[in-house]
C-alpha cells in the first residue's frame, strides 16, 4: 500500500512531511495509510504571509466580492466532491456521514455567500445599527462600525468533520476579510488537505488568504497578537491548555472555543408510546448515537424521559439500535462505520467504564458484536452502547463524562422541572432538545434551561417532516454553548462574521458619518441631482441625492373618500366627538396610509424609467396627526445603495413627510429596485 505524504501549505509552497512526522492509520483496517507533520515548518513565515499578503488582498475586496468568492469556492468543491468522498471512508465515515461533513461544509459556504450579498453592504465597512444622536440639534452623532481585524485567524479543528469543521470557520473568516491558517486534527488531515488543494488549485482564493498546517503548530500561539484570533474545536482539556497560553492571555488574543458537550434530549411529559412524538424521540436518539459512530459534538449523551416511560424507551431504542449494521463504511448496507482510530476506541471504552460505575449497560456489548466486511480487532469498531442510570440525582459521572462515541445514557425524571434540572447538570452544552407537542413545555424549557445551552431544539408532529435534527448545526444559527461547551459561538450568519472584526464607535457630524459609512445620515448635506432621481439609473444616483416636493393640502373630502374607498372607517377619521376624546388627536384626522399614498403621488415619476419595482418600506413612524386643511410635503433622499446583480440594485430612500409648519408627520425608508 502506498503511504500518502500529507503536506502543509505554508507561505505559498507545499511543504512535505519531515522531522517529527506522524503515521496515520485507517480506521477500517488499522494499517498506516499516510504520514503528516513537520517540526521544521517556519511558523513565523506562515504568519507573515497571512498578515502581509493574504490580509491586504482580502481587505481590498468588498463584502460582496468576498461573498462571490465563497460562492465560487462552493461551486468548485461541489463539482469535485466525489474525490473527497473517496478518501473519507478511511476515517470510518459512511456515505451518509460524508453528506453531513462534505456536503454540509459546501452548503455552509453557499449560505454565507448568500448572507454576505443580502445582509452586508458592497463596501469594506459593516455598519452595526443606526446612528445615535448625541447632541440636541443632531450636529454631533455616533455610529458603530465593524472593520476586519488586521491579523490572522488560526483554526484548530477536530478530527470528526475534516471538511465541514474547516469550512464552517473559514466561511465567516474570509467573508470578514481575514486570512486563515487551518490546522486540522492529524488523524483525518488527509481529507482536509485534499479539500484545501482543490480550493487553492481553483485560483479563487487570494494568495496568503488560506494556509494549511498538517501536524503541530509549534510555537505559533506564542507569536500571536491583538489582531489575531484562535478558533478551537476539541476537548475541554486541550482548550484549557491553549486558552491558558501566557501570550494568549497577555496579548488579549481572541479565543473562540467549541469543546466537550454533554448534550441532552428530553421526552416531553405527554409524549407517551403511541404518539408521533414518542416515535420521533426514538428515531432522533438512535440517529444521534450512530451517525459518525457517535463522534459528534452535538450527539445526544443523556436521554431524559418521564420515569413511567423509562422501560418503554429502553426497549424501543434498543430494538432500533439492534438493526444498525456495523462494518466497512464503503459497503452499501453499512449504517455505522468505525471510530477515527483505535486510540479513540480505547478512550471511548474507558469513558464508558466510568459511566458504567453509575449506570447499567442495557444494550451493546463491546466484546460481542458483528462487523460486516472488516476485521473487528484491527479496525476501530464499536457497537452502539446504551446505559440506564436509575438514580440521576445522586449520580455525578454521567453528568460530567463524555464518551465521544456511540454511547448514551437513559435516565428518568419526576416532572418537567426535574428534567430541566438534570439537563442543566451538564454545566453547559451546545444543544438540548425537547420532543413535545405542548407549547407550554417548550416555553418552560427556554426559561429554565436557555442559560445553559447554546441551542434549544424543539420538535413535534408539526415540524418533524422538515426539521433538520437535534445534531445539525446550521450556518444561519449560532453554534456554541456556555460553560463546559466552551463559551464560544460560531456561524450564526453575520454574527459569526463579527468574531473576526472589530466593532468601533465613531463620533462626528452627520457629514463625517455619511462619508465614513457610505450611508446617508439625517442632517448630512443634501445633493441636488441634475434630474428627478427616479429618472436616474442605479449607478448614476449619489448617496445623499435629495428631492424636495411641492406641498399638497389634505381636505375633508380626501379623508372621507379614502375611508369609503378602502373601508377604513375608524372613528378617529369619521367621528369628530370620538376623535376629540382620544388623547392623541385634536379631532378628525387623515389616515396614515392616506398620507403615504399622497406622498407617493408627490415624489413618484410616472413614466417608464430605471425604477423597476417598489419592494417595501421599513421603519414607518407617524409622529404628528394631520387634520383637514393641513398640507404635507416630502423630502426623498438616497440613503444607501446595494447592488443585487448585473441588471439591478436596491436603493434605500429616506422619506420624511412634513406639514405646513415644517414639523415631521411621518418618516420611513422606501426600498426600490433600480436598473443598473
Amino acid at each position: 500500500m502506498t503511504i500518502r505524504e500529507i503536506s502543509s501549505y505554508a507561505a505559498g509552497e507545499w511543504v512535505a512531511p519531515g522531522e517529527g512526522a506522524r503515521n496515520i492509520a485507517s480506521a477500517i483496517t488499522g494499517e498506516v495509510i499516510a504520514r503528516a507533520g513537520n517540526a521544521a515548518l517556519d511558523v513565523q513565515a506562515l504568519l507573515d504571509h497571512a498578515r502581509n499578503t493574504g490580509g491586504p488582498a482580502l481587505r481590498r475586496l468588498t463584502f460582496h466580492d468576498r461573498a462571490r468568492m465563497l460562492k465560487a469556492l462552493a461551486q468548485y468543491l461541489n463539482e469535485r466532491k466525489q474525490a473527497l468522498y473517496d478518501i473519507s471512508f478511511d476515517t470510518g465515515a459512511t456515505q451518509k456521514d460524508h453528506l453531513i461533513d462534505i456536503d454540509g461544509g459546501i452548503g455552509t459556504l453557499f449560505v454565507f455567500a448568500s448572507k454576505g450579498r443580502r445582509e452586508m453592504p458592497d463596501g469594506q465597512l459593516y455598519l452595526d445599527g443606526e446612528p445615535e444622536q448625541l447632541s440636541r440639534q443632531g450636529s454631533f452623532q455616533g455610529l458603530h462600525v465593524c472593520t476586519p481585524l488586521q491579523g490572522v485567524a488560526v483554526h484548530i479543528n477536530a478530527f470528526n468533520f475534516p471538511v465541514w469543521g474547516m469550512l464552517e470557520k473559514l466561511a465567516p473568516t474570509l467573508l470578514a476579510g481575514v486570512p486563515a491558517i487551518v490546522k486540522p486534527a492529524t488523524n483525518s488531515c488527509y481529507v482536509t488537505e485534499a479539500a484545501v488543494r482543490l480550493m487553492l488549485e481553483s485560483g479563487i482564493v487570494p494568495e496568503g488568504a488560506l494556509q494549511l498546517v498538517a501536524g503541530g503548530l509549534g510555537d505559533m500561539l506564542d507569536r500571536l497578537g491583538c489582531q489575531d484570533v484562535v478558533s478551537f474545536t476539541g476537548s475541554a482539556d486541550t482548550a484549557l491548555k491553549l486558552r491558558s497560553n501566557p501570550n494568549i492571555l497577555a496579548s488579549s488574543v481572541r479565543f473562540v472555543a467549541e469543546q466537550d458537550s454533554l448534550n441532552a434530549s428530553i421526552l416531553g411529559p405527554n409524549a407517551v408510546p403511541g404518539t408521533p412524538e414518542f416515535d420521533l424521540f426514538i428515531k432522533e436518539a438512535a440517529r444521534e448515537i450512530t451517525v459518525k459512530a457517535g463522534q459528534k459534538c452535538t450527539a445526544i449523551r443523556r436521554i431524559i424521559v418521564p420515569e413511567p416511560q423509562v422501560q418503554a424507551v429502553i426497549e424501543a431504542l434498543s430494538a432500533r439500535l439492534e438493526k444498525t449494521v456495523i462494518g466497512d463504511p464503503r459497503l452499501e448496507q453499512t449504517r455505522m462505520g468505525a471510530l477515527i482510530s483505535n486510540a479513540q476506541k480505547r478512550d471511548v471504552l474507558e469513558k464508558a467504564a466510568i459511566i458504567g460505575s453509575e449506570a447499567e449497560r442495557v444494550f451493546g456489548d463491546p466484546d460481542d458484536f458483528e462487523v460486516v466486511g472488516a476485521n473487528t480487532d484491527k479496525g476501530a469498531f464499536l457497537p452502539p452502547m446504551l446505559f440506564h442510570c436509575p438514580d440521576p440525582d445522586r449520580a455525578e459521572r454521567v453528568h460530567d463524562t463524555e464518551a465521544f462515541g456511540p454511547v448514551s445514557t437513559v435516565m428518568g425524571y419526576r416532572d418537567l422541572d426535574h428534567a430541566l434540572e438534570l439537563a442543566n447538570r451538564g454545566q453547559g452544552s451546545l444543544v438540548a432538545s425537547v420532543i413535545t407537542h405542548d407549547p407550554e413545555v417548550a416555553r418552560a424549557a427556554v426559561l429554565a434551561a436557555g442559560a445553559f445551552h447554546g441551542r434549544l431544539y424543539f420538535n413535534d408532529r408539526v415540524s418533524m417532516k422538515e426539521s433538520t435534527g437535534h445534531g445539525s448545526p446550521l450556518p444561519h444559527m449560532v453554534h456554541g454553548g456556555p460553560g463546559r461547551a466552551g463559551g464560544g459561538e460560531e456561524m450564526g450568519g453575520v454574527r459569526g462574521v463579527m468574531h473576526y472584526m472589530q466593532r468601533t464607535a465613531v463620533q462626528g457630524s452627520p457629514d463625517m458619518l455619511t462619508a465614513i459609512g457610505g450611508r446617508w445620515v439625517p442632517g448630512a448635506a443634501e445633493i441636488r441631482g441634475p434630474a428627478h432621481p427616479f429618472t436616474r439609473r442605479f449607478g448614476e444616483l449619489q448617496i445623499g441625492e435629495t428631492l424636495h416636493t411641492p406641498a399638497r393640502t389634505v381636505t375633508m373630502e380626501d379623508i372621507e373618500h379614502f375611508a369609503e374607498f378602502t373601508g377604513d372607517t375608524f372613528y378617529a377619521h369619521m367621528d369628530e366627538d370620538a376623535a376629540r376624546r382620544n388623547p392623541f388627536f385634536p379631532g378628525r384626522v387623515a389616515h396614515g396610509y392616506l398620507l403615504l399614498s399622497f406622498a407617493a403621488g408627490l415624489f413618484v415619476e410616472p413614466d417608464e424609467g430605471p425604477v423597476l419595482a417598489n419592494t417595501g418600506l421599513d421603519g414607518l413612524r407617524f409622529m404628528k396627526p394631520v387634520s383637514a386643511g393641513d398640507s404635507i410635503k416630502v423630502r426623498l433622499t438616497v440613503k444607501q445603495k446595494t447592488p443585487r446583480n448585473e441588471e439591478y440594485g436596491e436603493v434605500r430612500w429616506h422619506v420624511t413627510l412634513t406639514n405646513q409648519d415644517d414639523e415631521k408627520v411621518a418618516e420611513y425608508e422606501l426600498l426600490t429596485m433600480n436598473a443598473m
